[in-house]
């Protein structure tokens, strides 16, 4: 990388990584691994820029993040900070689009050992991923960067196809109404014949509080 595109590139990479180490746990081991790769990159983001070397470290900051317990929430918000970013520089532009598509394929990984109760959350995180894989794919398509857009519509359709999966044996929603708010045990009672089916009322609507359920939700058909 030229020295112009380094200069703009590494405070890149620093912004980047001081947002992907706050997604790292604050005990542990792993999040001492993940701290400490993290803090090793940053420090080096220069050099590894002008030497072209940034993309096995920077791999492995990420990496570590997701075994250290990084959320799906928290590393979408690091692919938010980062497409806020506007490089000027063919090298502050590939740092840029290489962290997305870190921020992507780390969300993947941590979708694929998520465990869901709900079709609700299923979709909403289909959705989530919908734009954001567009956008990658359509960046790699307009920089005729054939093997990366390739491997975004695999990983794009791998996602899918496990959320789509996972949410197929959940039962399905339907959608009630009472006539006033009621606590998640009556309701579950009334909708059930089960009082003890009140926590899957409670996960499905984002209950605040389960003594005070809102009268319109949507409960599991069976």
């Amino acid at each position: 990388m030229k020295r112009s595109d380094a200069t703009e590139a590494a405070p890149i990479v620093d912004r980047m990584l001081a947002n992907l180490i706050a997604t790292v746990p604050p005990v542990g081991r792993s999040g001492s691994d993940a701290r400490t790769a993290i803090g090793d990159t940053r420090a080096n983001a220069f050099k590894l820029c002008i030497e072209d070397a940034l993309g096995p470290p920077l791999d492995r900051c990420f990496d570590l993040a997701r075994q250290a317990g990084a959320t799906l929430q928290k590393i979408d918000a690091v692919r938010v900070m980062i497409e806020q970013e506007s490089p000027t520089t063919l090298g502050g532009a590939l740092v840029m689009n290489a962290g997305i598509r870190l921020c992507l394929a780390t969300e993947a990984a941590i979708i694929a050992q998520m465990t869901f109760v709900s079709r609700q959350d299923v979709d909403a995180i289909k959705l989530q991923l919908l734009q954001p894989f567009r956008d990658a794919e359509e960046t790699a398509a307009d920089d005729k960067d054939q093997a990366m857009f390739q491997a975004l519509i695999k990983l794009h359709g791998a996602v899918t196809n496990h959320l789509v999966a996972t949410a197929r044996p959940l039962p399905r929603m339907l959608n009630f109404e009472f006539f006033e708010p009621l606590p998640s045990l009556v309701m579950a009672y009334k909708l059930y014949d089960d009082a003890s089916r009140c926590d899957e009322l409670r996960q499905e609507n984002k209950v605040v509080h389960p003594a005070f359920c809102l009268p319109i939700g949507r409960a599991l058909s069976a």
